[in-house]
């Protein structure tokens, strides 16, 4: 009688073992299986949350772990505007992607390129808003300081270009002119390109006149006749 109970308990050890054994199984092909449900991207500016998903590769939602989070991150990485990038995937089919991209500081009117943040200048095929236009060809070295100063300005006052032309002297060879969408103009140079962060107040000061602002020596300002 003794043997025969344990002969049963172990037929029930041994099912519930293979019971456990099953639901491990099912658990871990369930997770396998789960689709990708809900993808939320974080700091777009120039590219779309379509764009980026797109470079995922997840834009038909597939299995969650059927693709990595490191080739996602790398192929994401592969576009010249990303500066760094970030996933997080969760087993309720969730998937986070945060970005960081370059600014665009200017487009080139020359070769139709744009000039990055990085100091790089690569060519994209889309119409950007908000970014002034670079008429004519400044030297590279020039251009390089003129790039890392303009990534500082205010993105609202950065906005208020159309148009920046190189315009040196026999006084200054870092000297600027920007045409601005109000119709003013302003002179600058790279060594006081922060003071066109001041540009709204001045507008204060001129009493809906328009004319030609010179911050390269100075602030005064010459109204157009």
């Amino acid at each position: 009688m003794k043997k025969k109970k344990n002969k049963v308990r172990k037929i029930f050890k041994i099912f519930g073992f293979l019971v456990i054994l099953a639901l491990i199984a099912l658990i871990v092909y369930l997770i396998i299986n789960i689709k990708i449900k809900n993808i939320y991207v974080k700091g777009t500016k120039t590219l779309t949350d379509e764009d980026i998903i797109e470079l995922a590769g997840i834009e038909n939602y597939p299995k969650l772990f059927s693709i990595s989070t490191i080739k996602m991150e790398n192929k994401i990485k592969l576009n010249p505007l990303i500066k760094s990038v970030r996933i997080r995937k969760n087993i309720f089919g969730r998937v986070d992607i945060e970005i960081e991209e370059y600014n665009i500081l200017l487009k080139s009117e020359v070769d139709n390129s744009v000039y990055l943040s990085n100091d790089k200048k690569i060519t994209i095929d889309e119409k950007f808003v908000g970014i002034p236009t670079l008429i004519n060809v400044v030297p590279d070295d020039i251009l390089k300081d003129f790039l890392k100063k303009i990534d500082t300005i205010d993105k609202d006052v950065l906005a208020k270009i159309s148009e920046v032309e190189y315009k040196p002297n026999e006084f200054d060879n870092e000297l600027f002119l920007f045409y601005m969408n109000d119709g003013n103009y302003v002179y600058i140079n790279t060594t006081r390109l922060s003071y066109i962060n001041k540009y709204e107040s001045m507008l204060e000061q001129l009493e809906g006149k328009k004319g030609i602002i010179y911050l390269d020596s100075g602030n005064h300002f010459t109204i157009i006749e």
